[in-house]
């Protein structure tokens, strides 16, 4: 059966419809929040430009939802944008999102702030619980994990604080390393792609009805060291990116400590052009993550996180034949491959509707995903029983945005999914 995700299908809808009539700027989505990629750099250029719009559509767990979405573009800095979404459902779920993107303090020429607030009530959500004593004791494990629908609260909050390193492309600072990249491609961060750190202080938090029992709060810091070496974000041809990330909640008398790494590596290759596609890329990934704290215990259980907070596989990104966050536990690995195609023939211009919106190019795209998550991080282990996807979908860029829809097959069925950003 094919499903897809609310959460994922009302933001893809929204950041589509907001960037109509708005085309002066080059944006890469990445995640809710947005990078605003500008030409060039005259504030005179752009002026604040505030649109909304309100939406409808219906699924499985929603049922019929009306919403509404508002952008602040340029929102009192050039490269700065503000962002609001909500929803009400016929089943009473609701959401909410508020963002603020790439704002700079005076003298902090190499910083960028952002923040993030979410919270979301679903009545007939799906969640995949590790119930039991021993699940509370011990920390959850997919292989206990059991697949239910019940009323689910949850609520995030991010505030981003991002350094650009000054040499490669942060050289001119941080608005300046927002631009697209002009020149070839090195292997060398000295003189090649954006160099960055980022400090993420952060508080999650989930509560589902008939499982009050299980841990329902993490609030930590996370540490990213991102080496972003492509040629295009939106459209990649050529180079990588190298990401190690690390999270970590110091706890408190009601929540356990712990602390996760995530390491990742893509790469791109153009294979050129043919008679009937401008490009062929082949485009590969490599993720692997653990939780060192994974057998550390104290009195009150081991330092585990919550399994939403934790390491997982299964959504719109990672192994996306299975629902979101299916698989978790201490560790995980993930090959993914993509062969992605430019096609000359682009009818979506001339077409009614789509002829409102600049669509420069669509992508069509093949693509296979293995993984499996462990209880301990030992590659054999990592290794049983690789969980699998294949899949195919189509991407566009629409007024400087990146839409993908995706359709993956996996084990335990079919997955439909839309999104905006490319998934690496």
């Amino acid at each position: 059966m094919l499903k897809i995700n609310p959460l994922v299908l009302f933001c893809c809808i929204s950041l589509l419809l907001l960037t109509l009539d708005v085309r002066a700027s080059e944006k890469v989505i990445d995640g809710p929040a947005a990078d605003i990629q500008e030409p060039t750099l005259d504030p005179s250029d752009y002026q604040s430009e505030f649109v909304a719009v309100p939406f409808i559509f219906s699924t499985e767990t929603l049922s019929t939802t009306v919403g509404g979405a508002g952008v602040l573009k340029h929102a009192g800095q050039v490269q700065a944008s503000l962002l609001g979404i909500g929803l009400y459902s016929k089943n009473d779920s609701w959401v909410t999102f508020l963002g603020a993107n790439n704002y700079q303090l005076p003298t902090l020429d190499n910083w960028l702030f952002s923040a993030e607030y979410y919270r979301g009530s679903y009545k007939q959500g799906i969640y995949y619980i590790a119930d039991g004593a021993a699940a509370v004791a011990n920390g959850p494990s997919y292989q206990q994990a059991e697949r239910v629908v019940t009323q689910g609260e949850e609520s995030y909050t991010k505030l981003r604080m991002k350094y650009v390193l000054p040499w490669g492309r942060g050289a001119g600072g941080a608005i300046a390393s927002l631009m697209p990249n002009q020149g070839e491609v090195e292997w060398n961060p000295l003189n090649s792609g954006v160099t960055s750190i980022e400090l993420t202080p952060f508080t999650e938090t989930q509560e589902l009805q008939g499982y009050e029992h299980l841990p329902s709060e993490s609030r930590g810091l996370q540490l990213k060291l991102d080496w972003d070496n492509r040629d295009n974000g939106k459209n990649s041809t050529r180079g990588g990116r190298t990401s190690l990330t690390f999270s970590r909640d110091f706890g408190s008398d009601d929540r356990q400590s712990w602390t996760t790494w995530e390491f990742e590596q893509s790469a791109f290759l153009g294979l050129g052009e043919s008679e009937w596609f401008n490009n062929h890329i082949i485009a590969l990934d490599f993720y692997i993550a653990d939780t060192p704290t994974w057998d550390s215990k104290s009195d009150d259980g081991y330092h585990r996180p919550p399994s939403f907070s934790g390491i997982t596989l299964g959504g719109f990104n990672y192994l996306r034949g299975y629902n979101g966050n299916r698989f978790f536990g201490r560790s995980a690995v993930l090959y993914r491959g993509e062969y992605r195609m430019l096609p000359k023939w682009q009818p979506l211009q001339t077409l009614p509707v789509f002829n409102l919106y600049d669509i420069p190019w669509w992508q069509w795209a093949l693509f296979a995903e293995a993984g499996q998550v462990a209880d301990e991080f030992a590659m054999d282990e990592l290794h049983k029983d690789l969980k699998w996807t294949l899949g195919a979908g189509i991407r566009f860029e629409v007024e400087s945005v990146v839409v993908r829809t995706e359709l993956a097959v996996g084990e335990e069925g079919n997955q439909f999914w839309v999104m905006v950003n490319q998934p690496f």
